[in-house]
Parts: structure tokens; sequence; C-alpha cells
């Protein structure tokens, strides 16, 4: 199993990125802040404001460190990497299973199945810890239970994009519930362009965080995060990366970010708003990722492979999954589901 490496998160504005020998090295103004070995780093988040040198650039490249640029909100910017090392042949049979009907089709069912399993876990995990009234948060669980049922009906992946987003309705309809009326923050509807209030914005910005780490994955599996199967396939869209993200969202994002709540982790003090929006501020963005990667570090059974694994290495478990798929190892593809 891959060994997890960290994820450098470069917040405060006007930093200027540089190497030194092999280490990477961070100055705001004059003062040099950080100097990090690079041989433990896999990836190089930059929020808003910052530059790199450009032998730093070729740096990383060489290194196969990722360097991401997001805006001080966390939208995504761009993405610059060294030479594709993706096998060649692994892509060719992702390319050709897209235009195989059966295939397809399974695949979806079992993501989406997966992700209703996921979905209701974490509604009955609040139920059963719900200080007031549970009875809403077990009704929507067994919606759930019936939108399951009718996956298993109907071939039509436009069908089963439907019954997703049935699905998606009634869990985010318990979200506020699920919160607590102890929680004062409100999540009232999910909002995403811009997000509405503090509770949408934490989401967002914990889901772009596993976009990128589902699509490093893939890349260092040999897989194309853009060739997806449910969602529709969009130049500049890792269309594939938001397929595997589907079942990996209640586990790993959902309930990380209702732990922040609960915990009084995240308060007014951590957010700015305007009339259409609210996003983390610097002190909010950092509370979040240093949580984030804290949960990354925590290990757990696998419920495939049946070995302990970080939590932070599960993306790229399930691309290798996938990707032994693809080459006949496994007749299925196991979704990830959480126990």
């Amino acid at each position: 199993m891959k060994k997890l490496l960290n994820t450098l998160y470069v917040l405060t504005p006007d930093s200027y990125l540089f190497c030194r020998n092999e280490t990477v090295c961070i100055k705001v103004g004059d003062a040099e802040k950080v100097s990090v070995p690079a041989v433990g780093i896999e990836a190089i988040v930059c929020f808003g404001k910052t530059t790199v040198s450009t032998p730093f650039i070729g740096f990383c490249a060489e290194r196969g460190i990722s360097l991401v640029f997001l805006s001080e909100h966390g939208q995504f910017l761009a993405r610059v990497e060294g030479p594709v090392s993706g096998n060649v042949l692994l892509r060719k049979r992702q390319y050709e299973s897209l235009g195989e009907p059966a295939f397809v089709t399974a695949f979806v069912r079992d993501l989406l199945m997966a992700k209703l399993r996921n979905s209701k876990c974490v509604l009955l995990r609040a139920a059963r810890n719900a200080p007031d009234d549970g009875a809403p948060l077990y009704r929507a669980a067994e919606r759930l239970g019936d939108l399951a049922q009718e996956l298993t009906r109907t071939d039509s992946v436009d069908t089963m994009r439907g019954i997703e987003g049935a699905a998606a309705t009634v869990y985010f309809s318990c979200f506020d519930q699920m919160l607590g009326s102890g929680c004062p923050f409100r999540f009232e509807t999910r909002s995403r362009r811009p997000p509405k209030n503090e509770v949408n914005a934490v989401l967002s910005f914990v889901y772009t965080l596993l976009c990128r780490e589902v699509r490093s994955a893939m890349e260092a599996v040999g897989l194309d995060p853009a060739a997806g199967y449910l969602h529709t396939l969009r130049p500049g869209r890792p269309s594939f990366a938001l397929d595997l993200m589907e079942e990996l969202r209640g586990p790993l994002c959902d309930r990380f970010v209702l732990t922040l709540f609960h915990r009084k982790q995240l308060s007014i003090a951590h957010f700015e708003t305007d009339e259409e929006a609210a996003f983390l501020n610097e002190k909010g963005r950092r509370t979040v990722l240093s949580a984030w990667q804290k949960r990354k570090e925590e290990t757990l059974l696998h419920p495939f492979l049946e070995e302990k694994i970080p939590i932070g290495l599960i993306p790229y478990a399930q691309a290798m999954l996938f990707a032994r798929v693809l080459r006949g190892d496994l007749d299925r593809y196991p979704p990830f589901v959480w126990r």
C-alpha cells in the first residue's frame, strides 16, 4: 500500500515559494518563515495571493509534487504537474469501458448504492446521538433505503441520476437536525456557487479538498480523472474524480464537518460574509485544514482490503481497486462502505 505523504497548505497572503537544495522554502516579505524537506510532500496547495519561482515549478515537477492554486475562498484556479506517468494501456481500457453499457450501468449502480448506504449511516448515527427527537432522521434513513431499492430496478443511468438527486434532497433536508439545536449556524439548503451560509461554506471547502485528493489518487494509479461514468463528460471537468467522490462524501466530508460544528471548533470569527455569500477566512481555513490533516492520519479497517489503512489513503485504495477491475483482476468494483 502507498505511504501517506503530507500536503503543504500555504495560507499566508503574499507568500513566496522557492527551493533550496531538497527543501521547500517559504518567504513572507524579507523573512523566511518555513523550510520543509520535499521528500515527505505529495502536494502543495496555495490559497490566494501566492508567488512561486520558476525553478520551483520545475523542482516540483521533477519530484512528482503537485502544485495547486486556489482562490482565497477555496475555488480551484490551476494545477501544475510534471509529465503524466499514467499507464497508457490502463487508460485505453478505461476509455473503452465508457462505451460498454453493461459496465457503466453496473458501476454507477454500485457507486450510488454505496453513497446511499453511507448517507444512511450518517443519518442513523446522528439519530442515535440526537438530544432531541431523532424520529425525522430515522424516517429519512428509511426513505434512502426505499430509494436504494429503486436503484436495483432500473438499468437507465439517467434514471439513477434522478434517484440520486431525490436521495440528496432527502439527506440534506435533515442536515440542520444533524447539526442540532445547540449549533448557532444553520444549513437551510444546499448552496454551492456561492455558498449562502457558513455551513455550506465549510462543506464546499472540504469537498474541494477531497476532489483534489481523489484526482491525485487516480493519476497516481494511472487513471484519467476526466473520463467519468456518472457525471457527464465535459472539457476541463474531472468527471471521474467527481464520480468516486460520491461514495466518500458522507463518511469523509459530511461527518467531518458535523464534528467540527458539534465540537464548536468553528465560530463566527472563522467566517466572512457579504450580501450574497459566506466564506471561511484565513483563520477558518487554518482550523479546518489542521483538523482535516489529523483526520487523514487516523486509521480504519478497509472493508474490502481487510487491512488497516490511514483514512487519507481511502481515495488511493478505491482508485487502485477500480484499476484492478479494468485489468480484469476483479469482476466488479467494490465501493467504499463505512461500517
